[in-house]
């Protein structure tokens, strides 16, 4: 199998941000630095079947997926005298691939799918593609409202390519759940005989915001952000995303085309990746509003300051967060409600302690709406080490400040702004925060 000898520089105004070029020894597993493996039929917690139907159980056996010593990964489907399948399924580590506002992110991969057609292929199901990075910590029990970019799957051996964005509520909604809003069946003439190219971009700096679907370079499909509205493309699209690569056997999107698996479908026919790369370019210039105190920059590689105070918008990731016009001078972060998060890399709190922090907040919740504005420190799953309830104060630009006690903190860490609530809906809006000593 034919492989570049490198993954390919970032497109013009674009840097790399992520790549795996797959030039492990043969048979062996992936860098688990970069990879990690799905396990099983589902994830825990999360719907049966991976929650498609598909029949297969994903393994990390280097049966399943490898390297083969050529600069593929293959990750191959196998059919035990029994009749059960079994299978892989890997993601990024990362859960950061983001477009920041104003910028572009651009996911792509070279591979082959699986090289089987006719009676042999009932039952494929290959895929390229991307899930909001807030699926992770829930068993992607909050899908599609935190988006779903199918940059690549094939079923059935029909040598064609669907590109899909999935978002909004299941059943139906409005991205027409649980097809999507697809590009359709596509033709892809030799995409199982040989290596082409899969990308989706996401496209901030143009109005409205578009996701561009390509192959081989050439776009094929485009969605615009109005076709749906604003709170649903937000919440598919404006935070990080985990790649996601395997090989299906079975489900609902085969079965749409004729179904499988049979007893004459093929076992062993491999999806092989010549690399993996993700792309970024910086966004536009962000107006900061003036504080009494210093503000932090939203650049990753910068150290924030904890006792100054860190202005909501300058997330580095987020999820379901949406930056809008604050009364007080620039912007705020709203829309906020049970599951969703900001995140602020680099925070340094130094070396003589925390007593509290303070957040300014608002809320225009109805009676009866209340939730918990909470501080996490590392990762969303680590317990709070400090929050405070909230309910209505009156409206969504009615601003206080409201602190909350925090437990002992030293040193630099990523700090998450997470919020909880026993009901859905919006509850909190937040202007920014900071810790005190």
């Amino acid at each position: 199998m034919d492989a570049n000898a490198a993954v390919p520089a970032a497109p013009a105004g674009m840097t790399t941000v992520f790549s795996d070029d797959f030039t492990g020894a043969a048979g062996t597993g992936l860098n688990t630095a970069n990879w990690l493996y799905d396990i099983g039929t589902g994830y825990a917690g999360g719907a049966a079947n991976w929650g498609t139907g598909e029949v297969e159980t994903m393994t990390n056996s280097t049966s399943n997926v490898y390297q083969d010593g050529s600069g593929n990964l293959v990750i191959k489907p196998i059919r035990d005298s029994a009749g059960n399948w079994t299978s892989g399924r890997v993601e990024t580590q990362r859960t950061d691939f983001a477009a920041p506002a104003g910028g572009k992110v651009r996911i792509e991969a070279r591979l082959q799918q699986p090289n089987v057609s006719g009676a042999a292929a009932a039952g494929y199901w290959p895929a390229f593609w991307a899930l909001g990075a807030a699926a992770r910590p829930v068993g992607a029990t909050n899908w599609p409202s935190i988006g779903e970019w199918d940059i690549m799957e094939d079923i059935n051996g029909r040598s064609s390519v669907f590109g899909a964005l999935h978002c909004g509520t299941n059943p139906g909604g409005p991205c027409n759940e649980t097809t999507g809003i697809t590009s359709g069946e596509h033709a892809c003439s030799g995409c199982q005989t040989a290596m082409h190219t899969y990308a989706v971009e996401y496209d901030r700096s143009t109005s409205p915001e578009q996701m561009r679907w390509y192959l081989d370079g050439t776009n094929y499909f485009t969605v615009n952000a109005n076709q749906v509205d604003a709170t649903t493309w937000n919440n598919a699209t404006q935070h990080g995303m985990f790649v996601i690569l395997n090989v299906a056997i079975g489900g609902g999107f085969p079965a749409a085309f004729g179904g499988g698996p049979t007893s004459a479908t093929q076992s062993g026919v491999p999806m092989t990746v010549d690399y993996v790369a993700v792309y970024q370019s910086s966004g536009g210039t962000t107006t900061t509003p003036p504080t009494t105190s210093p503000t932090t920059s939203p650049t990753s590689g910068t150290t924030r300051d904890a006792f100054a105070k860190i202005e909501a918008e300058s997330f580095n990731a987020q999820s379901g967060v949406v930056a809008e016009t604050c009364s007080e001078g620039g912007q705020d972060i709203g829309s906020l409600a049970n599951g969703d998060w900001a995140q602020f890399n680099n925070v340094n709190f130094g070396s003589g302690g925390v007593k509290d922090f303070v957040a300014r907040v608002a809320s225009g919740a109805s009676s009866g709406i209340s939730g918990l504005v909470e501080v996490r420190l590392d990762s969303r799953s680590n317990a709070p080490i400090g929050s405070f309830a909230l309910a209505s104060t009156g409206g969504w630009q009615t601003w206080t400040s409201i602190p909350g006690n925090v437990s002992a903190v030293t040193g630099t860490h990523t700090v998450f702004l997470t919020f909880t609530s026993g009901q859905p809906n919006d509850f909190v809006n937040v202007n920014w925060i900071q810790f005190r000593k």
